[in-house]
């Protein structure tokens, strides 16, 4: 199942939110559901380099806000907000709507979101950059900024090939079956003069323990990754007290010296105790 399955609808309602939130009859819903759809076609496709992460739509009555996530938030508001008020005049032509309000909130970390590691790999293979070499460089990015694990597949006539195939590189570890597990998803192509090739990215982010917040607008803690309840297994520290020394196996005493204190050898100030 964690195979087949879409990690990201599998965790809605667990650990994750809906990124469009509104309410529709059997008259109207298919019909917002399709409008949902034409406004992530055309925003994707217009700002085409602005690093867009997700699309978050919200709907009131008579309202319709749309935040966007973007690691370049420079590109997408423009100077002195010019470009953003065209998109904002454009989608009202799009929707039919009067009263249409933009949101831009900035990705601090791009390196630990799929679908911006995955459109960078899509450049770069489109720009005849190695597959390989692309792939190894987000994976290293990713890991350095604390990603627990990520695997990165591509499919196609890699290398221009005459024969398609897929290729996986994968580091650290990526449990799909584990819903506590903040797993990111990303499927994206790259579209090069010998055909399409696929890339489908999964960054496993770390556990999250407790009750988090599903609003997929919540930004929590220091930085995106602070989610309250959340506790990712690099942030663990290191639990054995406030001693310096040596190896200490048993509890008892406390003693400033180096040294192994499994004996009566203790170094320095404090004497070993058995």
């Amino acid at each position: 199942m964690g195979q087949k399955t879409n990690p990201i609808g599998a965790r809605l309602g667990i650990i994750r939110g809906w990124e469009s939130n509104w309410y529709g009859n059997h008259k109207d819903y298919a019909g917002k559901l399709i409008e949902d759809h034409k406004i992530r076609t055309y925003l994707n496709a217009r700002i085409n380099k602005g690093g867009i992460a997700k699309i978050v739509i919200e709907r009131t009555l008579g309202k319709l806000i749309i935040t966007i996530h973007t690691s370049k938030p420079g590109i997408i508001i423009g100077k002195g907000g010019g470009e953003v008020d065209r998109i904002k005049e454009e989608l009202k032509k799009l929707t039919g709507k009067d009263d249409v309000q933009i949101n831009i909130l900035e990705i601090r970390r791009p390196e630990l979101d799929a679908n911006i590691v995955a459109d960078t790999i899509a450049r770069q293979i489109e720009n005849r950059i190695n597959f390989k070499r692309a792939i190894k460089m987000s994976i290293a990015s990713a890991l350095r900024m604390g990603a627990e694990g990520i695997k990165v597949k591509v499919g196609g006539r890699l290398g221009g090939a005459e024969i398609a195939r897929s290729e996986e590189i994968k580091q650290g570890r990526v449990p799909l079956h584990t819903f506590r597990m903040d797993i990111d998803y990303a499927n994206v192509f790259a579209q090069t003069v010998y055909g399409k090739i696929g890339i489908k990215v999964w960054i496993c982010k770390g556990e999250v323990l407790g009750k988090r917040e599903l609003n997929p607008n919540f930004v929590g803690g220091k930085d995106q990754g602070g989610q309250p309840g959340e506790r990712r297994r690099d942030d663990r520290g290191d639990d054995r007290g406030g001693f310096r020394g040596g190896d200490r196996r048993d509890n008892r005493g406390g003693g400033h010296g180096g040294g192994d204190r499994r004996d009566n050898r203790g170094g320095g100030g404090g004497g070993g105790r058995r």
